[in-house]
């Protein structure tokens, strides 16, 4: 007789907010379905429910994970580094972790997208807020650095989304070759 293992009510939530990310990154707030995130989570839908309350509760803690986690990628590459030498270190993390991950994108999209929403926007913008001030404490860079470093972050957020690679637009490639590679 095979003997399964009961997961925990937190192994559940986590595994809620995995397949939650997936479909929201997909479809968005609106469009993202709480049945087939409940199957991909292995859940009946109403436990769904019971765990997060609504659907919007559910994308907001899926929000507020993914900036946590960028946080701790920030605070893993930057440890031991300060100033111009910990942007570096983040932008690079950034770069090779967090931009070839198309659901984690695609998922940062559709909650700046999701911004129309009050709750949603003071979710994104803690987060944001959070990832701003660590890069301006760990850098202590000026003002107008870290407002380069982040924009650039945007910049390529954005040509990561269109899944342009070097040589595809030429309209890119020049946008790109005047970024600083931090």
């Amino acid at each position: 007789m095979a003997v399964t293992t009961r997961k925990t009510a937190e192994e559940r939530r986590e595994a809620v907010l995995d397949a939650a990310m997936v479909e929201f990154a997909a479809r968005g707030l609106d469009g993202a379905s709480t049945e087939a995130i409940a199957a991909a989570a292995g859940i009946s839908q109403p436990y769904v429910f019971r765990l997060f309350g609504t659907k919007k509760e559910l994308f907001k803690a899926v929000v507020a994970r993914c900036f946590r986690e960028t946080l701790e990628l920030f605070q893993r590459a930057a440890e031991g580094k300060r100033g111009d030498a910990a942007l570096e270190a983040i932008g690079k993390a950034y770069k090779d972790q967090l931009l070839p991950d198309r659901t984690r994108l695609q998922a940062q999209m559709q909650a700046y997208a999701a911004c129309n929403d009050p709750e949603v926007r003071e979710v994104v913008r803690n987060g944001f807020g959070d990832l701003v001030a660590y890069a301006e404490r760990v850098s202590a860079e000026p003002a107008d650095e870290i407002a380069e470093f982040f924009a650039s972050g945007m910049l390529l957020n954005v040509i990561a989304a269109m899944e342009l690679q070097p040589g595809d637009e030429p309209w890119a490639d020049r946008l790109l070759s005047g970024w600083k590679d931090k």
